[in-house]
């Protein structure tokens, strides 16, 4: 992976290299902790750092037969380490393949390949780097240019660490909450009335009905805000909620009925989810935030693992029932009842990406500071590789504006992730550059060098209203 990596025309090399490389990093949706980041977290070795929350290996370790005692069991972070490296010759085509090897060229200088045989090396070169003062959280982010960050958080957290970041001089990165209410969203599921519980407490509000939820949520909206938050994230499953109340009071009555101890019914859980989601997109607009829907995903199929493992730990898979139709009939709604935000569609089925281009051109008519209402976000989660990425941006260029869109986010657990960014920007330029080189765009350098850092980077600032 050299400096020309992925960049196969002139143009390309141009671009990346003259305009893209050095941009800031603008990380809108991760999973990172914001406690880590205020205590300035070291790590004791690179398995700690690499691979304790980290999914995406976890599957690829398991597609190699590795025991899941070296994986999520109690085998030493070493033997953890060399599983890893013990897989990393049958990961071709996988983009941890590439990631693995950038994060361990960017952060550790290392210009090897990792193996079974390099394991040694590269386990000592990583501690010994790891011990040094450039490697603790605020440097690692410091150094891979970050800007600004969104964590994911929900209603209930205290937000007390971005708090202490915000007050801390010595770290000038912004890092701001960003709303996810699922918990409060999925009346369906097991935990749900107790959470409820932790929401009344938390807000001050006494929560017996549909209006004091939607109170109390209001009051942890406002705190959230003054905290500095500016987009909220959905995280929707497989297929999106969408099912209009037959009467105004349907919603209301959902509430009650699984309040006090019973099952709702799917259609019941649908109408509950189309009012809460419309209530949520109503309280955005007003206060100028960025909505983000992330949906199309099959969680936890695996029962066993689930039970033993929790979630987020490799269990969830592509859904493959379209979701596109009931998307439209949601957004629908919202803008009907003048709350549609600024908003970003995600779906983890790549099938979905020429319809969620063509759709979110039914509801840009009402642009803001020039940007576009609705628009498709970066290829997310199964779809984030060279393949991937290539084919989301191809479709969206055919069906929309791509000199508008947002460019790339981590939506990682880890803080070594940044050159996921890279990935993209050289992908990005390679795909302009062909088009390019093959006659189907001026060489206008200018044009194309305005281009790529508006995705990049521009575009994101301007859209999410960061200052």
């Amino acid at each position: 992976m050299g400096k020309n990596f992925l960049l196969n025309t002139d143009t390309a090399k141009t671009l990346y290299h003259n305009y893209a490389a050095e941009l800031p990093i603008i990380d809108y949706h991760c999973h990172v902790s914001p406690r880590e980041i205020a205590e300035d977290k070291r790590y004791n070795n690179i398995t700690e750092l690499w691979l304790g929350g980290d999914h995406y290996k976890w599957r690829a370790l398991r597609s190699c037969g590795i025991p899941e005692n070296c994986i999520t069991g109690s085998a030493s972070d070493y033997e953890k380490f060399a599983a890893y490296a013990s897989v990393m010759p049958m990961l071709i085509g996988n983009p941890l393949y590439h990631w693995s090897h950038l994060e361990l060229k960017r952060y550790f200088g290392y210009d090897g390949i990792l193996n079974a045989e390099t394991c040694d090396t590269v386990w000592e070169l990583c501690n010994d780097k790891l011990a040094g003062s450039e490697m603790s959280v605020h440097r690692i982010i410091k150094n891979s240019r970050v800007e600004r960050l969104c964590t994911t958080d929900d209603p209930c957290d205290t937000l007390e660490y971005h708090a202490a970041l915000a007050g801390d001089d010595s770290f000038d990165v912004a890092v701001l909450p960003a709303w996810r209410p699922d918990k409060g969203v999925n009346i369906e599921r097991a935990g749900w009335k107790e959470y409820i519980g932790r929401l009344a407490e938390i807000s001050g509000t006494d929560i017996a009905d549909i209006d004091s939820l939607k109170a109390a949520f209001a009051r942890r909206l406002d705190y959230f805000a003054a905290h500095g938050c500016l987009t909220a994230d959905h995280g929707i499953d497989d297929t999106i909620p969408f099912l209009p109340a037959d009467n105004p009071h349907m919603s209301a009555e959902v509430f009650t009925k699984v309040f006090n101890g019973f099952r709702p019914s799917a259609g019941e859980t649908a109408v509950f989810k189309t009012e809460m989601l419309c209530f949520f997109a109503s309280e955005y607009k007003k206060r100028g935030w960025v909505m983000q829907l992330h949906f199309g995903v099959l969680r936890n199929v695996s029962d066993v693992m689930f039970k033993k493992l929790g979630p987020d730990t490799g269990f969830d898979v592509i859904g493959a029932r379209p979701s596109v139709t009931e998307l439209a009939g949601l957004l629908g709604l919202m803008e009907k009842r003048g709350a549609l935000p600024r908003t970003l569609l995600y779906s983890v089925n790549p099938t979905d990406n020429a319809a969620i281009g063509a759709l979110c051109g039914a509801f840009q008519t009402d642009s803001e500071g020039g940007m576009p209402r609705v628009m498709q976000g970066s290829a997310w989660w199964f779809n984030d590789h060279h393949a991937g990425m290539r084919q989301q941006m191809t479709a969206l260029a055919s069906l929309s504006a791509f000199g508008r869109f947002l460019g790339m986010l981590t939506d990682s657990r880890s803080f070594i992730s940044y050159p996921r960014h890279e990935y993209f920007r050289r992908i990005l330029c390679d795909i302009i550059g062909g088009w390019v080189e093959n006659g189907e765009y001026p060489a206008d350098i200018d044009s194309l060098a305005e281009m790529v850092m508006n995705i990049c980077y521009n575009n994101t600032k301007a859209f999410f209203r960061f200052s």
